[in-house]
């Protein structure tokens, strides 16, 4: 036996250490799930609900028993796995013996996408992409061993086997979540099971979307973009509180678009900015991460003062985005894009109070007088009156009456939607957003989804099969049938981050937990319970959760209790 000395010993650390140069440790977490049905399989499958088992990840020539497709002449032996929900990662297979064979693999958001052919352009209808995050590809895997794949936001996973006249044993197909493995502070339960659903899968969208950085989408826009990240932010402070993926993707939004450039290449964005950075010192109280971005701040009022004349009228850019529905109506997003442009100065100038910035801030009151001097009408549009209303440049109750409230959840979006509930909020209309929650977000759970998606709207459900099931004849896709701009048909985002408003909504306006002081020092618990006979939850500060809990008398009274953690005041 080799016998180690103590300079050998320190060589060997040396040589280890040497590896280690370059080296960065995944930050993320993994776990193994196993698909819960077979949702179909074509040509010769035998034993498939093998694959239901959940096994070791090991391959083991002494099992007798496999999955095994077996394809002749021109048959392709197929099968479409199902795993229950929304996941992001990749997957294991575990071969059993025989050859190593040729396969093709497609992952797909809904059972339809996983039969889809992919074209070479994001735009074209009934096709599928590999945009962003490769979901359909062939390859060869091993005989009695395992290998892993892919790395895309999916929840069905098809397996075809391309060899002829071969055959192809499985014992195992899992899927690889690659998840941050952190605790769920924020809890939200009410007499009402849809809402329950609805809060509980707004986090599960934001959970999955935060990866090393917070993404838009896991299947497509796989990117940071600063202004879509507003809900979700809201959405971490609700169910996670303080988490550095909101710190370092906003640092590296700053590094990739430095100033005079705006963020993502959008002013409004830019906007969005300066309302982040408020919403987000407001429940964490870092004033060291915001003295970090002083010079970005400071730097952005002036470039925005550059661009607003005395007469009102500004030159940010000649592009004015809100959200993609919005972008028909070139009248309404102007409205509410300088909408934007005063309530992201008014977050500004509270920012530049804390850092003692006088002067500043004193900057940001101008600018807003000289908007004030010319407010365009919101020409119909929800997403113009909502941001009216939170700007104060319009009374809430007249935006939701004249606007937002007409039609119900006709003309939201999933994104702008949770400024819409703001807005509703904001004029005390809670029964007709918990309505409308129930109707635009939990119609996509009618539909099959267990994460909010990037776009929806309830005249595509009309006729619309679930996306768990093939479309039966006489009924349309509600995957490959819609979508526009960005997200036509397939490359429509399942996962979307920005969906995820209704879930800090319901903790703001049914808890009714609101932060009035840095740090939640100070928190205001005011519930609306609307038609709910109940509700309870916690809510996440620095300083510990703050449990609330709700309830109607038989009388009609709301009775609530709140615990707090020392060092939070609570004011009722």
């Amino acid at each position: 036996m080799k016998r180690f000395t103590a300079i050998s010993v320190l060589l060997l650390m040396i040589n280890v250490c040497s590896y280690a140069v370059g080296m960065r440790k995944d930050i993320m977490d993994r776990a193994f799930i196993s698909p819960e049905r077979i949702v179909w399989t074509s040509g010769s499958v035998s034993d498939s609900d093998i694959l239901l088992v959940e096994g070791n990840g090991q391959s083991d020539v002494a099992q007798h028993k496999y999955c095994t497709l077996l394809s002749s002449g021109n048959d392709t032996a197929s099968v479409l796995l199902d795993f229950g929900k929304e996941l992001h990662g990749g997957l294991k297979m575990v071969m059993g013996g025989g050859r190593p064979r040729l396969v093709r693999i497609r992952f797909g958001e809904s059972v339809s996408e996983t039969c889809s052919e992919p074209v070479d352009t994001a735009w074209v209808m009934g096709h599928s992409t590999n945009d962003h995050a490769m979901r359909d590809f062939v390859i060869t895997i091993p005989r009695d061993g395992s290998i892993e794949l892919g790395n895309t936001g999916f929840r069905f996973v098809r397996i075809d086997l391309l060899d002829k006249d071969a055959v192809l044993n499985l014992r195992e197909v899992t899927a690889i979540l690659r998840y941050r493995d952190i605790p769920q502070v924020g809890s939200f339960r009410c007499s009402d099971e849809r809402l329950n659903e609805i809060w509980q899968t707004g986090a599960w969208t934001v959970h999955l979307n935060m990866q090393e950085y917070i993404w838009d989408g896991i299947k497509r826009d796989r990117l940071i973009w600063l202004g879509d990240m507003h809900p979700e932010m809201a959405a971490v402070m609700a169910v996670f509180g303080y988490n550095d993926v909101i710190d370092r993707s906003i640092d590296l939004a700053c590094e990739q678009y430095p100033l005079p450039n705006w963020l993502n290449g959008m002013s409004a964005y830019s906007m969005w900015y300066l309302i982040i950075m408020h919403d987000w010192y407001m429940h964490n109280g870092n004033r060291a991460y915001l003295a970090k971005h002083r010079d970005y701040i400071t730097g952005l009022i002036d470039r925005i003062d550059e661009c607003v004349e005395e007469d009102g009228s500004e030159h940010l850019a000649d592009w004015r985005f809100l959200d993609w529905p919005s972008s028909p109506n070139v009248d309404g997003v102007s409205a509410g894009y300088r909408a934007l442009l005063s309530l992201a100065l008014k977050r500004g100038a509270v920012l530049c109070d804390i850092l003692g910035e006088e002067g500043v801030r004193c900057k940001c009151r101008e600018i807003q007088k000289r908007l004030e001097k010319k407010v365009l009408p919101h020409n119909g549009l929800k997403q113009a009156a909502a941001l009216m209303a939170m700007a104060g440049m319009m009374p809430a109750e007249t935006a939701c009456n004249e606007v937002i409230s007409v039609g119900g959840a006709k003309g939201f979006s999933t994104f702008y939607g949770y400024y819409m509930l703001e807005a509703l909020a904001a004029a005390g209309q809670y029964q007709t957003a918990l309505d409308i929650i129930r109707e635009f977000w939990g119609g996509m759970l009618d539909l099959g989804a267990t994460t909010f998606w990037e776009d929806f709207n309830l005249d595509w459900a009309k006729n619309a099969a679930r996306i768990d099931e093939f479309t039966p004849e006489g009924k349309t896709d509600i995957h490959r049938d819609f979508g526009d701009y960005c997200y036509k048909s397939y490359r429509h985002s399942l996962c979307h981050g920005w969906a995820s408003g209704p879930t800090p909504w319901m903790t703001r306006h049914v808890l009714g937990v609101e932060i009035l002081e840095p740090g939640c020092r100070k928190i205001k618990v005011q519930p609306h319970l609307g038609d709910l006979k109940w509700a309870e939850g916690t809510f996440p500060t620095p300083l510990g959760p703050v449990l609330v809990k709700v309830r109607r008398t038989s009388e009609g009274k709301i009775v609530t209790d709140v615990q707090a953690p020392e060092g939070v005041t609570v004011i009722k």
